[in-house]
């Protein structure tokens, strides 16, 4: 199992994960800059990607491979200074109107106010299950890891190695799990004024564009057959991941102190009853 434990000390997480980034990708060979025609570029050998944005467009790419299962990190440093307006991502997703897809959003806010982290978890086109953060350290100042772990039995996302929440297979009680469709990794920066910064009543500045956020140490090691089977067989340490006892802590720590938003406690917003997971946790 892994674990997560409190700042420090070094737990076998952060091991782990010093593990993967030490091996981390090289965005030359894993990534397509798809979008903002000029204003995504890889640099240092492959070893940076930056997106940029301004009145004309915002910036993105995706993986070369899909994956169905795995581990995917990125070190991330997000807009500095008044962001207001953006948003910058990092996320899993398939396509069509059944898509699954796993979700960083980060909505940038105010010169001096904290950034939001807005995540999320659609499965087989249903999603509707936000949660979010304000972080426990300035994004914007140095790289920090972001990762998400994927097999058959749940969904982690992680900050910095902390594990902000946990999405558990629950097809048992009917709630649809992402387990047959391969999914890309994506990283865009785009506009989003219309509501990403206190509803969008703050709009984006734009006499401080460009804006620029940085990625690197990109890792994905995730199965890339189409063949659910062989993907479900795996042996990798994440298909195995779960959060012990001291992991579970350190979720509770950073939703107890950090998480803004919980769609499992949002009872005006489901009148008819909170959706089942939220009841079988």
């Amino acid at each position: 199992m892994m674990s997560c434990t409190n700042p420090g000390y070094t737990s076998f997480f952060l091991i782990s994960l010093l593990v993967y980034l030490a091996n981390a990708g090289n965005f030359n060979q894993d990534v397509d800059i798809t979008w903002g025609n000029g204003r995504g570029n890889i640099a240092n050998n492959g070893q940076l990607l930056t997106l940029s944005m301004d009145k004309s467009s915002g910036s993105g790419f995706q993986s070369k491979n899909q994956y169905l299962y795995g581990r995917f990190d990125v070190q991330l440093k997000l807009v500095q200074g008044n962001s207001a307006g953006t948003v910058t991502t990092f996320y899993l997703s398939s396509q069509g109107s059944t898509h699954d897809e796993i979700d960083f959003e980060f909505l940038g806010n105010l010169s001096g106010d904290p950034y939001t982290l807005h995540t999320n978890v659609y499965a087989q086109g249903k999603g509707d299950r936000e949660m979010q953060f304000k972080l426990w350290f300035d994004p914007t100042k140095d790289f920090h890891t972001y990762s998400v772990v994927w097999n058959p039995s749940r969904v982690i996302l992680y900050a910095d190695g902390t594990p902000l929440r946990e999405f558990k297979n629950k097809e048992s009680i009917g709630v649809p799990f992402l387990k047959s469709q391969q999914m890309r990794v994506y990283g865009s920066l785009w506009d989003a004024e219309d509501w990403a910064t206190r509803g969008g009543q703050v709009k984006t500045d734009w006499s401080q564009a460009p804006f620029t956020a940085s990625y690197r140490n990109f890792n994905a090691d995730g199965c890339t057959s189409s063949d659910v089977n062989t993907c479900s067989k795996a042996n990798s340490t994440w298909m195995y991941e779960q959060l012990d006892s001291t992991a579970q802590q350190r979720m509770q720590w950073a939703q107890k102190n950090y998480m803004i938003y919980n769609y499992c406690t949002d009872v005006r917003r489901f009148p008819q009853g909170l959706p089942p997971e939220c009841n079988s946790n």
